[in-house]
């Protein structure tokens, strides 16, 4: 029998509490697929006597996490406790230590990433972070190991399941979105601050990884296009519908002419593509390779017990080695040539707009007039009847949509700075990308 992986964690809310009652409960279950016992040995959390739906047995938690970091008789530790701060810290003296990581961090690795990974390097051992990018699906392992005779073409997903549930649900039942966005908290989606994941940030930096790993270029969020999709209406499902697509908050990273386009932004998708049909709280990635062609993954891409079991995976790959000999791997990247990032103003691709106007006399005429000199062909146009006004009443408001054929992002952005002065134009008007 091989020595136990002995684990230290640090974190016990939701995930960690998943870890702890896996790693308790169904030791033997791993062991026998290991060859190897795994032993949570410590846990490390801010309060050792708050309420915990998982409690562990008596001794094992600490508020020390600097101690179990450094403890000795720990051969790996989970961090869990996410944020930038103190986990760059802890992380970096597990590696000094000589203990190999498993992270959940996403916002630390698109932050600090090249830091940790020398680190890890210094240091020989690894970083294994499948728990970082679409919880349950098992796409680090796909594009670090599966995927590695190919040069991937192109990355489009739907990586935040909180934003997903609210897309569904304004779509499906009408709610408006602050109602979602409350029973998206009431049932644990989203946290009592939704605006990581509702501005895009946290598709944001999953894309940063997948990015990364994928075509060997480094961005962060402020790098490329961010949009979140509290800026949604009820309408433009209306609209997005009768024109035969689902609106979706569409990660993309793709190679046009040796260059690398990337942006998050809500998207309108043709309804029978895969990525539209992806409900509630799932995540969907589809990758393409030069050599395989499309595949594509889909399951639940948060929550307690899917992104633990990433987690264990992770912990698996370390206690029979395969974490050892896949970071390195990954990390040929770093000295790899990277795919500069595609200009924002060079992006090509059709839009979706819409425009609350007064219904009067040459007002379709400004809005085509200053279309027409940016460059920007129109597909279609769509504008409901308006009822006749009788007696004196001023002309009544309308929703104008208009379908753009392929455009670049800095002849819409010129053309949106033209389209702001128009005093016939109510309130805010929308712009959504469309994918082909």
């Amino acid at each position: 029998m091989a020595a136990p992986l002995r684990v230290g964690l640090i974190g016990m809310g939701n995930v960690g509490a998943g870890v702890a009652r896996i790693l308790m409960e169904h030791g033997p279950r791993m062991e026998q697929r290991t060859g190897r016992p795994i032993q949570l040995i410590r846990a490390a959390v801010r309060d050792v006597h708050k309420p915990r739906d998982y409690t562990p047995p008596a001794g094992m938690l600490t508020d020390d996490a600097l101690s179990l970091v450094r403890s000795p008789d720990l051969d790996v530790v989970i961090e869990l406790i996410g944020g930038l701060r103190p986990a760059r810290e802890l992380v970096l003296e597990a590696l000094q230590a000589g203990k190999h990581v498993v992270t959940a961090n996403k916002a630390l690795l698109c932050e600090h990433g090249p830091e940790l990974f020398a680190a890890a390097r210094e240091a020989g051992k690894a970083i294994a972070f499948e728990a970082a990018v679409a919880g349950g699906i098992p796409i680090i392992h796909v594009l670090g190991a599966a995927m590695t005779a190919n040069q991937v073409i192109e990355i489009r997903a739907i990586l935040n399941g909180t934003s997903n549930f609210i897309l569904t649900e304004m779509f499906q039942k009408g709610t408006p979105y602050d109602d979602v966005v409350r029973e998206a908290q009431a049932l644990g989606y989203a946290e009592a601050d939704p605006s990581m994941d509702v501005k895009g940030t946290d598709a944001a930096q999953k894309l940063s990884l997948l990015a990364h790993l994928a075509f060997g270029t480094r961005a962060t969020p402020s790098d490329f296009i961010v949009q979140g999709i509290d800026g949604i209406e009820p309408m433009d499902f209306k609209y997005a519908s009768s024109l035969g697509y689902r609106i979706k908050l569409l990660a993309t990273a793709k190679l046009v002419d040796g260059r690398l386009e990337m942006h998050v932004q809500p998207t309108l998708i043709h309804r029978e593509n895969p990525i539209a049909q992806t409900e509630g709280p799932f995540n969907i990635v589809a990758l393409d390779g030069d050599n395989v062609g499309r595949t594509v993954y889909s399951g639940r891409g948060a929550g307690q017990l899917p992104t633990a079991s990433s987690v264990l995976a992770d912990l698996v790959d370390v206690a029979v080695g395969r974490a050892q000999l896949t970071f390195p791997r990954l990390e040929l990247w770093h000295d790899a040539p990277q795919f500069p990032l595609q200009p924002i103003d060079e992006i090509r691709r059709r839009y979706y707009l819409r425009f609350l106007v007064l219904d009067k006399p040459h007002v379709m005429a400004d809005i085509t007039d200053i279309l027409g000199r940016n460059q920007i062909s129109l597909a279609s146009v769509i504008q409901p009847e308006s009822p006749e006004v009788e007696g004196g009443g001023g002309p009544p408001t309308v929703p104008l949509i208009i379908m753009t054929h392929r455009c670049r992002e800095g002849q819409l952005r010129r053309a949106g700075e033209e389209l702001r002065k128009l005093s016939c134009l109510l309130g805010e008007w929308k712009c959504l990308a469309v994918s082909d």
